[in-house]
């Protein structure tokens, strides 16, 4: 897994390419971590994620729950990427852009 973070003003983009699984979830959550103090908005693009484990997930969960709903925007999603936010019932209370 590839991680990039781009800070504009108050808005910061995280870009992920390849998989995030039980052994790269704690890098991107470190990455979220080190990030939110310099954010007020935060995209996380996954228009390069090829796959997302429940290892993943949580991390991106607690990321909703310290930014909030709001100002954590998680974008550009492939549809199997997508299909598994779906079926976890995490489409329902995250703010997901095409």
């Amino acid at each position: 897994m590839k991680l990039n973070t781009v800070f504009e003003e108050k808005v910061c983009t995280l870009s992920i390419e390849g998989e995030i699984d039980t052994l790269t979830a704690p890098e991107l959550e470190q990455a979220i971590n080190d990030a939110v103090p310099n954010c007020e908005k935060m995209i996380i693009d996954f228009s390069q994620v090829t796959y997302i484990s429940s290892g993943g997930l949580r991390v991106i969960i607690g990321a909703n729950h310290t930014i909030g709903k709001e100002n954590l925007i998680l974008r550009g999603m492939a549809q199997n990427v997508y299909e598994i936010f779906r079926l976890t019932g995490f489409t329902n209370f995250l703010n997901i852009e095409e």
